[in-house]
Parts: C-alpha cells; structure tokens; sequence
C-alpha cells in the first residue's frame, strides 16, 4: 500500500498546520531524530523557540546543522529571532528547560518505549513539563491487516503498537489525570474508507482545559543539575538585534536612493535632448522658503555636485518603511551613519552622480598608471566576488 505524500511527510504536515493555525511560540519535538520536522517548522517564524530532544546523539548530529541560518536570512532578517536548541536525553526524565511550551511534538515516538515507561512519560510530559497542547501520533495496530508484508510490528525497534481503542484509552485517561481535552484525529485512510479501522497513523491532539486542573507533578530541585546535554544551539539574526538592524535599514536605504538617483537621471537626460548632467535645475538651496508640493518635495535635486534623494521619496519604499514607520525615525537612524552622507538639514540622502564617479575613477587611473590601475581593480573584483559567494 502506497501513500501520497508520504505518510511521513503527512505527519509532518499536520503539525505544519496546526502551527499555522495556532501560532505557538515555543515549541519542542521529542524524539526528533534527524530534526527533519524542526527543519520544516524553522520558516514558521511565529515560533521563537525550537527544540529538539532525542535519546540518540549520533542521529542528531548527522543533520544538525541543516538547521543553521541560510545566507538569504542574514540578507533578510526576520522582526524576532529564533533560537533553536537540541539536546540528547530521555523523554522520560524531568528537565527544567523542557517546562513552560506552547506545544510540545512527539510523532511516532511512544511506541518506542517499552511499555512499562509509558506511565513514567505520560507524566513526565504532561505533569511536568504541562505544555498548552501537544501533538502524539503513533502507529494504529488496527491498520496492520492492510499493508502488505506487515506480520508483526511495523518497525523492528517498537515495543508495542496500540489499537485505536487501547490509544483512546490512554489518551483519557492523560486527560483525567492532568487536567487536558483531546481530539483523535489521523493521516492515511483505508482504502475503503472504513472508519472503524481508522487511520493508519493515529493523532491525538492534547490541549489544556480551562475549566480543571489535573494532578501537578511535584518540581524537585533541579535548579543546579541537568539531565540533558546540548548538542547544538544558534540564534537566528533578526531586527532585534541593532547591529543587524542598522546594517540592513542602511542597505535598504542605499539601495532604494539609488535607484530613484538613476531614474531621475535617465528622465532628465531624456527631458534635456542630451544635456550635461551639470545643466540640470538645481533645486533651490533656501527650499523651505519655496512654496513646494508634496510631490515635487520628493523630486531628487542636484546640490554641489551630488545627487539628493530626498528621505520622504526613500521612507515611501515599503521595505523602508516597515523599518522605520516614520521621517523623524528615519532621520535618527542615519544620522551619525559614516555609510549614509545626508545634506545639512537631514533631509536627504547625497549620491556622488555618475559623471563625478567616472571623473573621479579616471583622475585616479592617471596617478596610478594604467598597467597598476587594471591590476587593482581586478583585484577589488575579485573580493567582492569572493563576498557575494559567502
């Protein structure tokens, strides 16, 4: 029996949804294996708090950092950052820095255990650590009559594999004791769509009810001991960061500046029949004495031999301004910017034109010669291909 997606993949997805829907900030994957599913939650940035927890070490660090930071993310960053951890432990002991999360994942990892833990891990998960909701899928032995081959368990490691009466059992009697409601869903249907077989790969989703409390787990005093080791940590870079802030409202700015300088330029040579770019109408220096629209505020204007892009033109940028909402913010940011030459009254931003870049390039060629000249500069190029690579 075939699956498409993947059973797997539709395991995954079901979390991806609920994710989605929910917006859970921290979130924890017990049992996380290879960290395929941390992998596909990483892009949900709602989450501000990723972990991972298996018993295996090795199985971690083989794909542990896939989970780093892409090269786009530090180009882009997100408005929060995202810390992600992973750890090797049991789920069966109690470790502070698994308390206090919004969801907690455990798919296909309870029959995993021998059985006689599995009061130990209900406990342990949903006394202990007492998360919001938490997502438990296992293997319906009620399905196992339909695959083809399947005379036993479906994997040589699981312990046992429970019938969706014996899931739904356990699961209410989770409830009863910890005080949570719960919905039995699945991924994969029978072929005849036989309800009373259920789905191949049962789900229970767990939420917290709000009106009774189930029994608490004593907190012993694990203040200054940890049962769990941490294999891997990053932070992701965001806008929380100021450095990273600065950097990239600069870029942004930069960016869009010159793109309005290049635009009113080809627009003013048009406009002139070829005129030098020097005989283009400067605007006036004295401009708050002017009676000026709003429009033609925003006009680049030629001022001692740079281009001025006015601040209103570039805050009008979305990207610009989801960074900075407003001129006045706008304006605290850059000033002091050795990267953003601003005119005297913090208005806008001043571009060399092109003519006294080129001016500027030939006058240095001819110092230099053109033999050392070439040579430099093939070097600058160089380097900044080698940049653009990392």
């Amino acid at each position: 029996m075939m699956f498409t997606p993947p059973l797997y993949k539709q395991r995954y997805q079901f979390v991806v949804e609920f994710v989605k829907r929910h917006k859970p900030k921290k979130v924890v994957d017990l049992g996380c294996a290879d960290c395929s599913l941390l992998r596909k939650l990483k892009f949900h940035r709602d989450i501000e708090l990723l972990v991972g927890v298996d018993i295996d070490s090795s199985v971690i660090k083989h794909k542990m950092y896939a989970l780093a930071p892409f090269p786009s993310e530090y180009l882009k960053p997100a408005d929060q950052p995202l810390t992600i951890e992973l750890y090797q432990g049991s789920v069966t002991e109690k470790e502070l820095r698994t308390k206090g999360f919004d969801l907690v994942t455990c798919i296909e990892l309870i029959e995993h255990l021998p059985l006689a833990e599995v009061e130990r891990f209900s406990e342990v998960l949903f006394g202990y650590m007492s998360p919001a909701a938490v997502i438990v899928s296992t293997p319906n032995a009620d399905f196992n009559p339909l695959l083809p081959g399947c005379s036993g368990f479906r994997h040589i490691d699981h312990k046992f594999e429970w019938t969706k009466t014996d899931f739904q059992n356990w699961a209410l009697e989770v409830c009863r004791l910890y005080g949570y409601v719960v919905e039995f869903t699945g991924v994969g249907k029978a072929p005849s769509n036989d309800e009373s077989i259920g789905f191949c790969s049962q789900i229970g989703v767990f939420r917290k009810d709000p009106y009774r409390s189930g029994t608490s787990v004593r907190c012993e005093n694990l203040e200054n001991t940890s049962s769990y080791k941490l294999l891997y940590d990053v932070v992701y870079p965001s806008l929380c960061d100021n450095n990273i802030f600065q950097r990239t409202l600069v870029n942004e700015v930069l960016y869009w500046a010159e793109h309005v300088k290049r635009e009113w330029l080809e627009a003013s040579e048009k406009e002139g029949a070829g005129l030098h770019v020097s005989d283009i109408t400067a605007f006036p220096n004295d401009r708050q004495e002017q009676d000026i629209s709003e429009e033609a505020a925003q006009e680049p204007y030629l001022q001692g031999g740079s281009v001025c892009v006015p601040l209103a033109r570039v805050l009008s940028f979305p990207s610009v301004h989801r960074l900075c909402g407003s001129l006045q913010r706008l304006q605290e940011a850059l000033q002091g910017d050795c990267r953003v030459a601003l005119t005297g009254d913090s208005l806008a931003v001043a571009l060399a034109d092109e003519e006294e870049e080129t001016d500027a390039d030939e006058e240095w060629a001819e110092c230099v010669g053109p033999a050392c000249a070439e040579t430099v500069k093939c070097a600058v190029d160089c380097t900044e291909d080698w940049d653009a690579e990392l």
